[in-house]
């Protein structure tokens, strides 16, 4: 019998159908609003290879010294009819969970995985925004309109090579200097991720960030940031804000990095200074894990009317804003909606207006769900592979020092744990005994392999 995560989905109730009547609205949804015919504009799209949910659809141009950025979002606004049921359960799911067997979406796949996204060779309606950026990189004009549009190709990251992609390492890299320059955030953790292993099961593999996708994620960040200058500007919108840190944690970082051994020149912001680590270093690996204490207390701000007093988002350096991925995440729909409705010179809907309160309270329960969800399904994997070798001593980079313990990092099987023992060595490499192994409960236990009886620690799903 095959590994699955059925297990998951009951612990967390999570939904396995629509209810028939949002089904039904799904199918009979029809393309409402006028929209102009941009099917002439080379746009193709970038995502994981087999994925059908496609929020956007990209094409770059050059103008004079500057450059023209196209880039199309699925237009969810113009086929979920407002306040209806499908509507209301978009609400009630906030985004789409991915779980290693399947997803669970946040609109029914009639939508999201055909009419509604922008699949290669179909007609679409979608929401286009058309950027002009200056030399540097920097956005001298930003407009958004609805559209017809007509994606030429689906590219994954392997593959991504198209006439209309030739600029974007170009700009990618003038907007990823430009983060640098704003005091922005990156932080180069490894990503863990969950495949099947070809038979029956799972395995864990390590999937480093190529430069193609930071360039692409540049574009999106670009479209929040222009989206949020149109919000603020108009004193009405949603924002994704990030509270700056406070003195404490960034001096706090300081003694971390000289405990470390790596060297941050007095008045260098903490952007550039962790842009300039080789994460490959297993002190630079350690520094960034406790680099997130500089990125707590993510949210959404609604504002209707002033402009809010929490604007920023302290790991972009920008007010910033979500609506680059409808088909994935409720406020994108919504802070789109705000986006067409001042670009066109008209009035927010009112039932625009009546959602943005309740949207932060909405995306703070969804996104607290899809951080359990995503960690349960880690460490099910990791105590499936891991199951069989209770007793072995693997090596670990240790991210986090404390009295009795700590959090390590093993590259090979590449799990993210708790270790217990004194006297861990924070940034170094050391040796780590697996003590326990329980896939039934969805944790693993290790301690450091030269100590003496030490107690195990559990690593528990949240």
């Amino acid at each position: 019998m095959g590994q699955d995560f059925s297990a998951i989905r009951r612990d967390f109730d999570l939904p396995e159908h629509f209810p028939p009547g949002v089904r039904a609205e799904a199918e009979r949804a029809v393309v409402r609003h006028e929209r102009r015919d941009a099917t002439d504009i080379p746009l193709v799209t970038i995502d994981p290879p087999g994925a059908r949910d496609l929020d956007q659809a990209m094409a770059i141009e050059r103008t004079g010294s500057g450059y023209r950025v196209h880039y199309a979002i699925a237009d969810l606004g113009s086929v979920v009819a407002p306040e209806g049921e499908l509507d209301r359960e978009a609400r009630r799911r906030g985004q789409t969970l991915y779980l290693p067997d399947g997803k669970v979406p946040l609109h029914p796949p009639v939508l999201s995985e055909a009419g509604a996204s922008l699949l290669p060779d179909q007609d679409t309606p979608a929401a286009l925004w058309t950027i002009e950026l200056d030399e540097r990189g920097e956005p001298v004009s930003a407009h958004v309109e609805r559209a017809l549009v007509r994606s030429r190709a689906q590219l994954d990251y392997d593959t991504a090579r198209h006439p209309s992609m030739e600029l974007l390492p170009e700009v990618g890299k003038l907007r990823r200097a430009a983060a640098v320059a704003r005091g922005a955030v990156e932080l180069h953790l490894p990503e863990q991720q969950v495949e099947g292993d070809g038979s029956t099961g799972y395995r864990l593999v390590l999937r480093p960030r190529t430069e193609l996708e930071a360039w692409n994620a540049e574009i999106s960040l670009l479209t929040g940031m222009c989206a949020a200058r149109i919000m603020l500007d108009a004193r009405v919108g949603i924002l994704r804000t990030l509270p700056e840190p406070d003195d404490g944690a960034v001096r706090g970082l300081r003694r971390s990095a000289a405990a470390l051994g790596l060297p941050w020149p007095a008045g260098t912001p903490a952007g550039e200074f962790l842009a300039g680590l080789d994460p490959a270093r297993p002190a630079a690996m350690a520094l960034f894990m406790d680099a997130t204490r500089l990125l707590r207390g993510a949210g959404y701000t609604a504002f209707d009317g002033a402009e809010p007093e929490q604007r920023l988002h302290a790991g972009v350096a920008a007010p910033y804003a979500h609506v680059t991925a409808p088909l994935r995440r409720l406020v994108d729909r919504f802070g789109t909606e705000v986006c067409l409705a001042l670009c066109a010179g008209e009035p927010v809907p009112d039932w625009v207006r009546r959602a943005l309160p309740e949207l932060p309270g909405l995306m703070e329960t969804s996104d607290a769900l899809a951080g359990k969800v995503d960690r349960a399904c880690l460490d099910q994997v990791e105590a499936w592979v891991l199951a069989d070798r209770v007793g072995e001593v693997f090596d670990a980079v240790v991210l986090r020092a404390e009295a009795t313990g700590g959090e390590v990092f093993l590259a090979d099987p590449p799990v993210l744990a708790k270790c217990s023992g004194e006297g861990l060595p924070e940034g170094e490499t050391t040796r780590v005994r697996l003590t326990a192994a329980d896939p039934d409960r969805r944790r693993v236990g290790f301690e450091r392999a030269t100590s003496v009886g030490a107690d195990t620690e559990w690593k528990d799903t949240p």
